[in-house]
């Protein structure tokens, strides 16, 4: 989910068209979370030690490509693009999306041993009108996880971790700009849901902004694949601004879910 932030330069172009708030992905901020989730996505996070169940096995990564559709209230449809590939010790997620005049990308190198991500650093670039900036952030920068590497790692927890509505785990993040932002997030179940890609499995988790009471964000993770996205919806004020929905899938290795 290009799960979440944006540049605020475009803020005073697209404020009154696209009002997406999100982490993540991700990327879903303004058109944060076309780059999340929901970006989301598309959507950079890190849980704060946050108890592990005892004797939890973390799914382990494996490469895909997928497409999403994403909608937002006012704009014509979008489509998102995630890969997930490894490269010798590290592995890299790539998102990109496009919609009207505004497009965008994400790039993320990071390491896993057992249940740990380590970022290792975080490329990414918007334009509006094909003009636009790039960010970057090297290592010693990344004091927490990025948001493509976090929206990896949190699909990789959700559900192994002892977070519930009434006591949600913290959820820490570095924007495009290193800024950190804080969030809350549980998982709310484990159920079957229907996407134009079809029907699976999913760990559905419910992300809250730890700072405005009155915003949701709710992803849809497949248990098995760490990093891929089925659904997100970003909430506020209890109506939904923005989705985005699985596709396509196609894995690069592996047994499709």
């Amino acid at each position: 989910m290009i799960a979440l932030g944006y540049p605020r330069w475009l803020d005073y172009y697209l404020s009154g068209k696209l009002k997406m708030r999100c982490a993540l992905l991700p990327p879903l901020t303004y058109p944060r979370c076309l780059a999340v989730a929901v970006t989301l996505c598309f959507t950079g996070l890190t849980t704060a030690v946050a108890d592990v169940s005892p004797g939890t096995a973390f799914s382990t990564p494996q490469p895909f490509e997928a497409h999403y559709r994403l909608k937002v209230d006012g704009w014509p449809s979008a489509s998102i693009t995630h890969h997930l590939s490894q490269e010798e010790s590290h592995w890299r997620s790539d998102m990109r999306f496009s919609i009207a005049v505004v497009s965008g990308e994400e790039r993320s190198r990071f390491s896993v041993a057992d249940d740990a991500t380590r970022a290792l650093l975080y490329n990414s670039r918007y334009s509006l009108f094909g003009i636009g900036n790039d960010y970057q952030l090297k290592e010693e920068q990344l004091t927490t996880l990025d948001r493509q590497t976090a929206l990896f790692d949190l699909s990789r927890r959700a559900g192994k971790e002892n977070c519930s509505e009434t006591a949600p785990c913290d959820l820490r993040f570095l924007d495009h700009e290193g800024e950190e932002e804080h969030y809350q997030y549980y998982m709310e179940s484990q159920a079957p849901i229907n996407v134009p890609a079809g029907e699976f499995d999913a760990l559905n988790v419910i992300m809250l902004n730890a700072e405005k009471d009155d915003r949701e964000l709710h992803l849809s993770f497949h248990p098995d694949w760490p990093g891929l996205l089925l659904s997100a919806e970003y909430f506020k004020d209890g109506e939904r601004e923005t989705q985005i929905a699985l596709t396509d899938f196609n894995p690069s290795g592996g047994d499709t879910p």
